[in-house]
């Protein structure tokens, strides 16, 4: 009985791990072609889509995550590949607010405040990508983050009936991001989940024009 179980319980750990793997592999190759690393193939897009993260890490030290965003942020907007960027991230909290901490980075590094919209609401990339269209009436959008974050927000975009395409920031050492990669293989097995169930954004509200 109990080697039973033990050989049910190994199957289905491998289904699992099977599962996992055939949805990276899908999330992957729907963005195939459609994620950039090179600046000058970028398509030209209205708003840059900006994925928010933390800005320090719960050790004090500064998120690489973020300052590589901000970069790539940066470097799109100075080489005209977008005109606005869209900072998406959580401000759930008083004490925690993405968006404004990138704000403040991409004006120190050049960007015009009148170029930066910021989307307080942007909880999950779930709704930081649908809200870029229900509420701020984007159809086309560059996504910015790191690759494996861009895949996946694409496969949503696509889902959605946005026009998307992504620009890579710089990613981290193995090390340093192995936590993160590997909850990322979860998170792709759950917008597959999100996608079936019908799930939206925590809050929509009214449109926002950018301009």
């Amino acid at each position: 009985m109990i080697k039973k179980i033990i050989l049910g319980l190994f199957f289905a750990a491998v289904l699992f791990l099977g599962v996992l793997l055939c949805v990276n592999y899908w999330v992957e190759i729907s963005a195939k072609n459609r994620i950039f690393n090179d600046i000058a193939n970028v398509p030209k897009n209205k708003v840059g889509l900006l994925l928010g993260t933390s800005k320090k890490l719960q050790n004090g030290y500064t998120n690489l995550y973020f300052t590589y965003r901000v970069e790539a942020a940066v470097a799109l907007f100075k080489a005209g590949k977008i005109d606005f960027v869209l900072v998406s991230g959580d401000n759930s909290r008083k004490t925690y607010d993405e968006p404004s901490d990138f704000k403040a980075e991409l004006i120190k590094r050049g960007v015009p405040e009148q170029n930066i919209v910021l989307d307080y609401a942007g909880f999950r990339t779930l709704d930081s990508v649908v809200r870029a269209k229900k509420v701020f009436g984007q159809d086309s959008i560059t996504i910015i983050s790191q690759q494996f974050h861009n895949e996946r927000a694409i496969y949503l975009a696509d889902h959605y009936a946005i026009n998307a395409v992504g620009f890579n920031a710089k990613d981290v050492s193995v090390k340093y991001g192995l936590k993160t990669k590997v909850r990322e293989y979860f998170a792709r097995a759950k917008v597959f989940w999100d996608i079936v169930l019908g799930v939206q954004p925590k809050f929509l509200g009214e449109k926002v024009e950018v301009r």
